[in-house]
């Protein structure tokens, strides 16, 4: 199984990050071209598509734009990179998941 990490930014556009978000949006399509190719001999391939994560990056934004961003979230809150591994896991365990991309945005993308 080959689960690819992409971005919530791969199916819709951001001011100052057209290059990214064409890259992740790429990827989508390499990961449903790979499930097609490679699915006829077992090898399954999907896409995990974060949105806004607590990592290091995150950590270095100032208070206020952390507040604006989870206020944005429905769930109110970033995820963990511990809930992107368990998505990660679950696309590798789902035996019939295959040409998939699994957002993990908290809601955000459906409140837009």
């Amino acid at each position: 199984s080959i689960v690819h990490v992409g971005s919530v930014l791969g199916r819709r556009g951001r001011a100052g990050q057209a290059v990214y978000s064409a890259s992740k949006a790429g990827l989508e399509g390499l990961t449903r071209g790979l499930a097609a190719e490679y699915g006829p001999r077992g090898i399954r391939t999907n896409l995990v598509a974060p949105g806004w994560i607590a990592t290091a990056m995150t950590d270095a934004y100032p208070a206020d734009t952390v507040a604006e961003i989870r206020a944005r979230i429905p769930l109110g809150r970033l995820g963990s990179p511990d809930e992107v591994a368990d998505a990660v896991m679950f696309l590798v365990t789902n035996r019939y998941m295959n040409g998939a991309t699994l957002t993990l945005d908290g809601g955000l993308a459906s409140s837009l």
